[in-house]
């Protein structure tokens, strides 16, 4: 064969392999993992918390969409459940069956995940919830494509009926038995889980409750529930509730001239103090909020040295979205920090050791999950409950914390382990719900 011959064939047969090696490249490069993320950007669950959890978790899906996972390009499309159950299931089932999205990622509705969580089961997709603390999302449903990484509402409940327990004599001066305690909630999934915790919590202290009772969280007027609590006259009023009710209701109570020793409030609207203070002005200070901690509140030296570099991050990045807030709201770090998990922890495990990102690889992966506390940016580990579980789907290791709103700063004051501060108890005198 002839110099020339042999040169042309090497020639062509380079041009062929950096051909097939462009079609490698291209095929490698089109991995891609899509993500629907829904959460309530319109309605009353926009300003109740909503639309800082979206802002939390966009912050983190932003970087990893440059940046990519394990060669899988990251892709999300976003949707407005509207503060609707109806919608919040008509997007979820539009964004795998239309938009052909590998997974559900968000939400923050207890009310929308019921029904939600059974649908995208049906339809054998993966769903990572960031929010939707009720039980009844995932308690004897035997799931097994949803995971959250949340405490549940129970433990909320339970939470803040132990926080009270423990200070009942030595700050409000009462024993257990004679502590009269009213607890009152919207009467979603969401507001009837928390409920069960604080009713089950009062019950093991021994507290008096003297009044239970739930409302439609778009009641116009609550102040037929504001006249049943002061004739009740609780020493510790247990709430939870969105925004605008709680607005609502504390403004019915003053007009109405109701007085406690303190008011205990459990996620959603009273995660937000920015809406709180609007609404109320001074009156929020010195109420109590119970929520997974935030994720500028945690003792970074005991969090995994990864970590506080990426809530730097995140801060940063909200502060540009949202200058000026005084206190960051949790709810941005619940959702930044429950995506980060995801995209960190589960998902690398999913595509190297289950070989892709399907329902069943991301499942397999999830249950592989075993962070102790420190290891997430909220201060707790992360291990799920397996098949076959009364809360199958749940992170076991999660818990919430108590914290109190001091003029314009968010002190945690409950668990000992985690307390910044002693809390304020009752409210001080002079107040505007005081009965000192």
């Amino acid at each position: 064969m002839s110099k020339g011959r042999i040169a042309r064939l090497l020639c062509g047969v380079a041009a062929v392999t950096a051909a097939l090696g462009m079609a490698a490249s291209a095929w490698a490069q089109e991995k891609k993992l899509k993500i629907g993320v829904v959460y309530d950007l319109t309605g009353p669950l926009a300003g109740g918390g909503s639309e800082l959890q979206y802002t939390g978790a966009k912050i983190v899906l932003d970087k990893f969409v440059k940046t990519g996972v394990e060669g899988y390009k990251i892709e999300v499309i976003y949707a407005d459940a509207q503060s609707k159950p109806d919608v919040a299931i008509n997007e979820a089932v539009r964004l795998i069956e239309q938009e052909k999205v590998d997974m559900l990622l968000g939400f923050y509705s207890s009310a929308q995940c019921v029904p939600v969580a059974a649908r995208v089961e049906q339809l054998k997709k993966f769903m990572w919830i960031t929010t939707c603390i009720s039980s009844a999302v995932l308690e004897n449903r035997n799931l097994k494509y949803v995971f959250r990484a949340q405490p549940s509402g129970q433990q909320f409940g339970l939470m803040t009926m132990d926080f009270i327990s423990q200070n009942a004599k030595s700050k409000l001066g009462k024993e257990a038995k004679d502590l009269r305690v009213a607890i009152v909630h919207e009467d979603g999934a969401y507001g009837v889980d928390v409920a069960k915790g604080n009713e089950a919590g009062a019950k093991k202290a021994g507290f008096n409750i003297v009044l239970k009772e739930g409302y439609a969280a778009t009641a116009p007027d609550l102040s037929a529930l504001v006249t049943k609590l002061k004739r009740a006259r609780p020493d510790v009023v247990f709430h939870t509730g969105y925004n605008p009710d709680i607005t609502l209701l504390l403004r019915q109570a003053r007009e109405q001239g109701l007085k406690f020793q303190t008011l205990v409030g459990h996620g959603a609207g009273y995660g937000v103090y920015e809406k709180l203070k609007e609404g109320l002005g001074k009156d929020v200070n010195y109420f109590f909020n119970a929520d997974p901690i935030s994720i500028w509140l945690t003792n970074q030296g005991a969090l995994d040295a990864k970590l506080p570099p990426e809530i730097k991050y995140i801060g940063d990045e909200f502060d540009k979205v949202k200058p000026g807030v005084a206190i960051r709201s949790a709810h941005v770090g619940m959702a930044a920090s429950n995506t980060y998990l995801f995209l960190t922890d589960v998902l690398p495990r999913a595509i190297k050791k289950y070989g892709g990102i399907d329902a069943e690889a991301l499942r397999k992966a999830a249950l592989d999950t075993d962070i102790p506390e420190g290891g997430t940016m909220l201060g707790f580990g992360v291990k799920f409950e397996g098949e076959g579980k009364p809360m199958a789907g749940q992170n076991d290791r999660a818990f919430p914390v108590v914290i109190q709103y001091v003029d314009d700063k968010s002190y945690v004051v409950w668990p000992k382990s985690q307390a910044q501060r002693e809390a304020v108890l009752p409210l001080p005198a002079g107040t505007t719900y005081s009965n000192k």
